[in-house]
């Protein structure tokens, strides 16, 4: 940066202030009509998600657990079941987002048996649900169905925010699984300094108590807490799109894309409340703190095989706080693919980065 920042002020050695002032407003200018035009580009995009869902083997209230053994693509066979929890703050689907870009149905067609739970929007029977609830509740009811319907020891699959509900569950249900894998999973939530994060969850506690009223965070709400952590990221993927051709790979997958980062769910104010206040806020996790059941939640106590995947660039989860959950497992294997938090999913070395070395380390354990 040193040397850019001296050939720029060579460059203005001769320039008046009057014409640098007339530049900087016109590339701005320039810059925001790329942004909107942009933005109405992808609101009248043809893209759609072409995709219906498979069977669901088991539901509850919002809840849905959905079988990809049984999708068309899925190979018959009796490979490895694998229990998938995603974020509660996202639909599931990022993992099954467009034919080319599907995890689990690239698992399903090689031959594993992947089954993924979709949160969904909470509604009357998710009043007052919290994450005891849903751990030891809702996923291990998931975890049920999976032992019963494949009569296996099923790896356990989280990704994202679902990494911590999977990691809860694992250590009181160690004997029921095989192996669990943590992708992109936070820990330390503090571990880059916490400025952002304790900013994030001040700005939300003052409203906990309307919050709780509603008996949800509204999901804008949610999206404005994780837009304050990138404040400029809108303008920033959006100018990149407009470069983009209408017709092209690129911009379908930007709009599948940003067509399920904009179809989140409420967030129930209990779950709300330990994960915004709770784990961001006080950072309860890595300070030992968080309990699920009455027991604290201690990573070191994990006695299965474990993968963590790191992605190095990670925007969401910085790679300090997924780091530090690798630290605190005894024995772990980890990948540190040079991938964001979502492209190492659906990205464009999807498959060399994370598909692949995924289906190997699940397959290495029944080797």
């Amino acid at each position: 940066m040193s040397e850019r920042a001296a050939a720029l002020a060579q460059s203005l050695k001769n320039t008046s202030p009057d014409a640098l002032r007339e530049a900087v407003e016109a590339a701005a200018h320039e810059r925001l009509n790329r942004f909107l035009r942009a933005v109405d580009g992808y609101r009248h995009h043809p893209y759609r998600r072409p995709f219906a869902d498979p069977p669901v083997a088991w539901a509850e209230g919002a809840t849905r657990l959905l079988d990809y053994s049984r999708a068309p693509e899925a190979r018959a066979g009796d490979g490895p079941a694998l229990l998938i929890a995603p974020s509660l703050v996202n639909r599931g689907y990022v993992l099954d987002l467009m034919p080319e870009r599907s995890l689990v149905r690239a698992l399903a067609a090689d031959g594993f048996r992947p089954y993924l739970i979709e949160w969904g929007a909470p509604g009357e029977a998710e009043d007052g649900l919290d994450l005891d609830d849903c751990i030891l509740g809702r996923l291990g009811h998931c975890l049920d169905v999976v032992q019963a319907e494949t009569r296996t020891k099923p790896v356990l699959v989280g990704y994202c925010m679902g990494g911590l509900l999977a990691l809860a569950l694992a250590l009181r249900r160690q004997e029921d699984l095989s192996g669990l894998a943590l992708l992109a999973t936070p820990w330390d939530f503090h571990a880059d300094g916490g400025t952002q994060s304790r900013l994030a969850a001040g700005l939300l506690a003052p409203w906990f108590p309307a919050f709780d009223r509603l008996g949800a965070v509204p999901v804008d709400v949610l999206q404005m807490f994780f837009a304050s952590l990138d404040p400029l990221l809108a303008l920033k993927k959006f100018v990149a799109f407009s470069f983009f051709a209408p017709d092209s790979e690129r911009a379908e997958a930007f709009v599948a894309l940003e067509d399920w980062l904009n179809d989140g769910v409420d967030l129930p104010a209990a779950i709300a409340r330990a994960c915004v206040l709770g784990w961001y806020g006080e950072n309860a996790p890595a300070k030992g703190t968080w309990q699920v059941g009455g027991a604290p939640v201690r990573p070191g106590d994990l006695d299965l095989p474990t993968l963590l995947v790191v992605p190095q660039n990670d925007r969401i989860v910085p790679p300090a706080s997924a780091r530090a959950l690798a630290a605190a497992i005894i024995h772990a294997r980890v990948l540190t693919p040079a991938a964001g938090h979502i492209g190492m999913v659906i990205g464009g070395k999807r498959r060399e980065q994370l598909w692949d070395p995924l289906a190997d380390w699940i397959s290495s354990l029944t080797a």
